[in-house]
Order: C-alpha cells, then sequence, then structure tokens
C-alpha cells in the first residue's frame, strides 16, 4: 500500500515502529487454476490465514478451494476442495472466532448450502442444501446472503425473485420469507444484532428491515436515475454507516441511516467501475474499496461531514478487481482477488 499522503496516519494511528529486518513480507499471492470470484478470509482465530475461493467458470461444474499460507514457506498452499454447481455468488465462513461451534462454510448459487469442513481442512462434505421453492422444480438464483455475527444460527439470503429469506440454520427451515424489492435483490447484510437487515437491487433503493416488524421496511437511499444497486456493507463498528456501489459505476456512495436519501459521502478515488468494498472490522472509520481501474484504496471518513476526497492509502494490482475481502481475525491483513489470482495485502 503506498500512502496517499505524507500527514496520512496508519490505521493503529501510530508509526510503524517496526525494525526493517524483521518486517514480514507484506503480500503474498495464490494463483488458482480458474477466475476467481467468490472469497472469504475464515473469522477463526486458531486458522489464520485460511480462505475459501470459488471459481467463475461459465459452465454448471465449478469449485471451491480452501487455501492456507504456510508461514514458513511463504505460500498458499490448497489444504481442500469441492465441486459446486454453479460458480458461487457467495462464499462465507461461519462467524466463529472462538472457534466454539463446528467449522461450517456457506454458499449460494442455485441454493443456499452448508459444508462441513473437516480437520485440516480436509474433507469437505455437504451438511445440508436449502430450499424454500417446495412447489417448483425451478429455482430462483440466489444473489448473496449474509451471515449473522451475532448469532449465527441466521442466515439471510438474496434472490432474483425479489425476495430475501431469514434462514434457521439448526432447524434447517425458514424463519421467513419477504418480498424485499420492486425487482431483483442483488445483496443483503445484517447491522449489528440479530434483527435489523438491508438490502439492495436492480431497483437502485436500499430498504432496510427489522425482524420484530416486517410490515413495514424503510428506504434509506434511492439512486439517481434508479441505477442499479449491486453490493452492500454495513458497518459493525458504527451501525449508523451503509456503504454501497451502483451498477457500472466509479464511485461508493457511504449512507447515515439517521439521515435517509441523501449520501453523507460519495467516495470517487476510482476511475471505473467499482466491484466490492469492506469496512474495516477493528475500526469505525475506515473502508476500502476495489475495482476495474486495478486500485484498492482505503478511505478515513472520520472527517464527516467534511467531503473526503481522497484514499489515505491506494495499491494497485495487476488486472481488474472482482472482490474484496478485510480479514476479521487478522485486521492488519486484506485480500483481494483479481483474475486467477488472490492477493492478501498487509494494511
Amino acid at each position: 500500500y503506498q500512502r496517499r499522503d505524507m500527514g496520512a496516519q496508519s490505521l493503529d494511528c501510530e508509526e510503524d515502529k517496526m525494525n526493517l529486518e524483521n518486517k514480514k513480507k507484506e503480500i503474498y499471492t495464490y494463483e488458482a487454476p480458474w477466475l476467481i470470484y467468490g472469497m472469504s478470509f475464515s473469522s477463526r482465530a486458531d486458522q489464520n490465514f485460511r480462505l475459501a475461493l470459488g471459481s467463475f467458470i461459465e459452465d454448471y461444474n465449478n469449485k471451491v478451494e480452501v487455501v492456507q499460507l504456510n508461514e514458513e514457506a511463504g505460500n498458499f498452499e490448497v489444504k481442500g476442495s469441492f465441486d459446486h454447481h454453479y460458480p458461487p455468488t457467495k462464499i462465507m465462513w461461519i462467524p466463529d472466532k472462538a472457534a466454539t461451534r463446528p467449522d461450517l462454510l456457506a454458499t449460494t448459487g442455485d441454493f443456499l448450502r452448508l459444508w462441513n469442513v473437516g480437520e485440516n481442512s480436509k474433507n469437505i462434505s455437504l451438511k445440508v442444501l436449502l430450499n424454500n421453492n417446495k412447489n417448483s422444480e425451478f429455482c430462483a438464483p440466489l444473489t448473496s446472503f449474509d451471515w449473522n455475527e451475532t448469532d449465527p444460527n441466521i442466515i439471510g439470503t438474496s434472490s432474483i425473485d425479489t425476495t430475501c429469506t431469514i434462514w434457521d440454520i439448526e432447524k434447517q427451515q425458514a424463519k421467513t420469507q419477504l418480498i424485499a424489492h420492486d425487482k431483483e435483490v442483488y445483496d443483503i447484510a445484517f447491522a449489528r444484532g440479530t434483527d435489523v437487515f438491508a438490502s439492495v437491487g436492480a431497483d437502485g433503493s436500499v430498504r432496510m428491515f427489522d425482524l420484530r416488524n416486517l410490515e413495514h421496511s424503510t428506504i434509506i437511499y434511492e439512486s439517481p436515475e434508479y441505477i442499479p444497486l449491486l453490493r452492500l456493507a454495513w458497518n459493525k463498528q458504527d451501525p449508523n454507516y451503509l456503504a454501497t456501489i451502483l451498477m457500472d459505476h466509479p464511485s461508493v456512495v457511504i449512507l447515515d441511516i439517521r439521515v435517509p436519501s441523501l449520501p453523507v459521502a460519495e467516495l470517487s478515488g476510482h476511475s471505473q467501475c467499482v466491484n466490492a468494498m469492506a469496512w474495516a472490522p477493528h475500526s469505525s472509520c475506515h473502508v476500502c474499496t476495489a475495482g476495474d481501474d486495478s486500485q484498492a484504496l482505503i478511505w478515513d471518513i472520520s472527517p464527516l461531514p467534511k467531503p473526503i476526497e481522497d484514499p489515505i492509502l491506494a495499491y494497485g494490482s495487476e488486472g481488474e478487481i472482482n472482490m474484496l475481502q478485510w480479514s476479521s481475525s487478522q485486521p492488519d491483513w486484506v485480500a483481494i482477488a483479481f483474475n486467477r489470482k488472490m492477493q492478501i495485502l498487509r494494511v
């Protein structure tokens, strides 16, 4: 990461005092046998530098690999892999830092699937396929999902059939399914806690829901000319803030749910469309964005309500960045995916 201006402080707000000789590598790269799309950092504190990667092959037969950094050798090793029907639209590890629950992965595509991950991440097997369309042979593809951090028994999925479904993992059944948008729903994200979630979709709106009162939803934002909204990220350290991206658009919109309809900031540092963003898991005012201009940028939004003009850190990759993850268990590390490569970067 290049510092954008000499006055920019590092994320922990103090200068790096590490001796250069002791400084570990800042970047590690893994090359997959296929274009990478789905990607997830494991949150378990006992599984450092473990990621799940999903293929993007325009075919029924796709793959998911679990890779882990061998810190002594300085390279990633494939620990396990499994076949997946269609490219996974999203992959997530169970949110379980303390490693008190079974080691599970979830994926979406045609259905929501949960996978048991065996010891040393080998022997990965399907635990359950969850399908709420009992009456139809055909499924409405799932575009995304979110795993609730406060209660990992809850997963919410979004679908092109305009609905969101909230699942009870232990009972392996849907708690509720609701029509969330007028068109396809592209992403869903929980706020802090178990009740509030938001979704975005092809109708250009961000809508907020509360599981305690599903008769009502709140439209927090509508994009200019109702441009579809593709992604949504909720700031877990300060749940007043959400980030969203517009289709084929070079900026990221930051929303404050206390001020509906007007963005509090627009982050305009990319020269081409943004594909992914992630809030820092350990800081309420840092967000990372990445896109087709091959850049990953880190922004500090603490000056709000003043305009946020420039990122504080910038990293240029070798290709258009499709996916981005910020590790919750190792917050010094961000992962990006471009072409067949996944890189982890020390921030």
